[in-house]
């Protein structure tokens, strides 16, 4: 599903990666763990295709990520960042301009879809006409997760996604992930509801290895 391959990657003279390695299985449920500093979101990037190594390979689906598979990569992988950078509308508006772009016209955007997992989430159908400048941190995070699940993608790459969310959120938002058999889900988390969770493998950065 998604393999690096010797990678080597600098970024200001500073060696991120030299030499490493790591393969994600279809339907693995995976926590990156580690401190700032050791290339946890730089294997994101690698993945989607913003940033390039400087020898190795990236595959995702057993073909190398690059020019001629990108778009096939990002039709299939939802990337939810910790930062949620989604712009300034309200938040129906969001949900209209996803829903629009040509590629998503056969998925299901439908009010009936949207507010069952608005209900999920635990958020309240009126944040739909507020601005997402508004919100707070924990609902832009369960804002962008909703839309990642309504691009139907078979791969989520998860940035401290419930940093923001209260301990009952945490568990549910963790859950509601790691329970999909068909989902392939990366997680970036230090939360104990990923760590813990007897169904997830963690691989510490640090160390270069799967944890025990």
């Amino acid at each position: 599903m998604i393999k690096y391959n010797k990678i080597k990657l600098d970024f200001d003279d500073r060696a991120i990666f030299n030499d490493f390695s790591l393969e994600i299985v279809k339907g693995e449920k995976v926590v990156l763990l580690g401190k700032s500093g050791l290339g946890k979101s730089s294997l994101f990037g690698l993945i989607l295709g913003f940033i390039q190594p400087k020898s190795g390979k990236v595959l995702f689906d057993g073909a190398p990520v690059d020019e001629h598979t990108i778009w096939h990569v990002r039709q299939n992988v939802a990337f939810v960042d910790q930062d949620v950078s989604i712009g300034d509308y309200k938040v129906s508006d969001w949900f209209s301009f996803v829903a629009g772009i040509k590629s998503n016209h056969s998925l299901n955007f439908g009010e009936e879809r949207v507010n069952e997992l608005m209900d999920f989430f635990e958020l309240s159908h009126d944040l739909l006409d507020k601005d997402i400048s508004a919100l707070s941190g924990g609902e832009r995070q369960r804002v962008a997760i909703i839309v990642s699940v309504l691009l139907s993608r078979r791969v989520f790459l998860l940035d401290e996604v419930t940093s923001a969310l209260d301990k009952n959120l945490k568990k549910k938002t963790a859950d509601f992930f790691i329970g999909r058999e068909d989902w392939t889900v990366v997680s970036i988390s230090h939360d104990a509801v990923w760590l813990d969770n007897p169904n997830v493998k963690v691989f510490d950065l640090e160390k270069k290895a799967w944890k025990q």
